[in-house]
């Protein structure tokens, strides 16, 4: 299948985009930066059964968008990955970013098969800085309005990880003392791959076909014990 996965250049989506790459899918990744240099070796790789193509984008502007794909592109998958954790910008990124990508790729195309948006378990707890947090519920929320709006040729999900080891967590990962309180506040004592999110990404929006607006929460059981820890 033809696939679109936002932020396709680090984080969970570069692991998306090579999980979905080992599958043997045509992967489309947008970014605003230049793409990884490693996914462009894997996909070179004799691992790689798909093709993979890169965009350069805002997804904060629409005619970036427009401008960044190839004419009359329409993808049958869409995962949105793109993501800041940055205060003031994070909704305009995270929330409205998603919405301009959704709206104009996803909702009126009569090929869309399956939407998955990545949230965060903030946007169930609330425990993060206050406009990352808002913009993550913000997405739950517009999961399930698309999911009515899309239903029934297509499905619309999201994916809502609570800590994962990519470099933006880097700060409370090398720190012993935050990271003990942290590992105290989740049951199963570790945080998630990039990897293994990718792993849900493709089965909530490929190997399923009957969920749909749903909000996975997959943190290991730290919503339970919220607690936002970060340095000072």
């Amino acid at each position: 299948m033809k696939v679109l996965i936002t932020g396709a250049s680090g984080g969970i989506g570069r692991a998306a985009a090579e999980y979905f790459l080992k599958k043997g899918h045509e992967v489309h990744g947008l970014d605003i930066r230049e793409a990884d240099e490693d996914l462009l070796k894997f996909s070179e790789s004799a691992e790689c059964c798909g093709a993979y193509y890169h965009h350069i984008a805002d997804v904060t502007d629409k005619d970036s968008i427009r401008s960044g794909l190839p004419e009359g592109f329409l993808p049958e998958v869409l995962i949105n990955c793109a993501g800041i954790q940055e205060g003031e910008r994070d909704i305009d990124v995270n929330l409205k970013g998603m919405i301009n990508v959704t709206e104009m790729l996803a909702v009126s195309n009569e090929e869309i098969k399956s939407v998955v948006n990545i949230g965060s378990a903030s946007g169930h707890t609330g425990s993060e800085f206050p406009e990352y947090a808002a913009s993550k519920g913000g997405v739950i929320a517009y999961t399930k309005n698309v999911a009515l709006r899309i239903a029934p040729r297509a499905i619309c999900n999201s994916i809502d990880p609570g800590g994962v080891t990519t470099e933006l967590n880097r700060v409370v990962m090398d720190d012993p003392v935050l990271w003990n309180r942290i590992m105290e506040l989740t049951p199963l004592k570790r945080w998630a791959s990039a990897e293994e999110i990718a792993e849900w990404i493709y089965f909530v929006g490929v190997t399923n076909r009957f969920m749909t607006g749903q909000n996975l929460l997959i943190d290991g059981g730290e919503a339970g014990r919220a607690e936002f820890v970060w340095p000072e």
